[in-house]
C-alpha cells in the first residue's frame, strides 16, 4: 500500500524537498520519516517548506547553467593518458576512471569520479568516447586518447 508524505530533503530518484510523493508505506515508516527526510502532509509544513523549495530550485537552474558552459568546454578539449606497453603493443595493466580524472584535473577541471561513466577500464590503446554527467540534466562527451608511452 502507499503512502502520501512531503518531502522535508533532497531524496535522490525521489525528488526535492517540497514534493508530494506517493512511497510504499514501509519505506515511509522505516526510512523516510525516522531520518527526517519526510513528513506528513500537512498544510502547515507545505508553507514551512516552500521558501526552502524555492531556494534549492533556484540553486539547481544555476548549477545546470554552469554545466551547461562546462560541457561546451569539453568540446573543445580531449585527454591523452600515456601508457606502458610490450614490444607487441600490448597494454600493461588498463586505463580506469581514476587515470581519466587525474588527466582532466591536470586541465583545470574537477570531476568527481561518480560523473566519469565507463562500462569497464580500457585495455588497449586507441580512442573512447566517454560520457560525464555534469549535471541530472547535462551530459557531455569526452574523448579519451590511450596512446603507446
Amino acid at each position: 500500500m502507499a503512502v502520501e508524505v512531503l518531502l522535508m530533503d533532497a531524496v535522490p530518484g525521489l525528488g526535492i524537498e517540497g514534493d508530494v510523493v506517493r512511497v510504499a508505506e514501509g519505506y515511509a515508516r522505516n526510512y523516510l520519516l525516522p531520518n527526517g527526510l519526510a513528513s506528513d502532509v500537512t498544510e502547515g509544513k507545505k508553507r514551512q517548506i516552500e521558501k526552502k523549495r524555492i531556494e534549492r530550485l533556484e540553486l539547481m537552474r544555476k548549477e545546470q547553467t554552469a554545466a551547461e558552459e562546462l560541457a561546451k568546454k569539453f568540446e573543445s578539449i580531449s585527454c591523452t593518458i600515456a601508457v606502458k606497453t610490450s614490444e607487441g603493443g600490448k597494454m600493461f595493466g588498463s586505463v580506469g576512471v581514476a587515470q581519466i580524472v587525474e588527466k582532466i584535473a591536470e586541465q583545470g577541471i574537477t570531476l568527481d569520479r561518480g560523473q566519469i561513466k565507463i562500462d569497464s577500464p580500457f585495455h588497449e590503446l586507441g580512442v573512447f568516447d566517454v560520457t560525464v554527467t555534469l549535471h541530472p540534466e547535462v551530459k557531455t562527451v569526452l574523448k579519451v586518447w590511450i596512446v603507446e608511452e
